[in-house]
């Protein structure tokens, strides 16, 4: 179930759809998106923060942007998570080789902004 809503947020706020697009409700009026270039890796910075932080819920999801190296780019992402009564930023970078996409590192920090 996590992960049907995990998917359904990606979907959501990632690609700027609706519910009702995703469902079929008003197609005729929903206008066809791209998929942005960072969004495969907007999927691992929810998954990885899943893992990272179990209890939480992901109530927000923002991508920064990219930072490029001569051989690696960094996406920086900001999730804003609530647990509990506790409702904190997380500031997500995920460093991968540009011309492999292997991922190099996940580094997490927590923010009360």
């Amino acid at each position: 179930m996590k992960k049907l809503l995990i998917s359904l947020f990606v979907i959501t706020f990632v690609f700027g759809s609706s519910i009702g697009s995703l469902t079929g409700m008003n197609r005729a009026s929903a206008q066809q998106k791209p998929i942005p270039p960072y969004a495969k890796w907007g999927t691992l910075a929810l998954q990885k923060t899943h893992e990272k932080y179990p209890h939480a819920e992901i109530i927000d999801y923002l991508h920064i942007g990219r930072t490029s190296g001569p051989q690696t780019s960094t996406e920086k992402f900001k999730l804003w998570l609530k647990d509990n009564n506790k409702e904190f930023g997380v500031f997500v970078n995920i460093e991968f080789n540009k011309e492999t996409e292997k991922v190099v590192k996940v580094t997490f920090q927590e923010t009360s902004r």
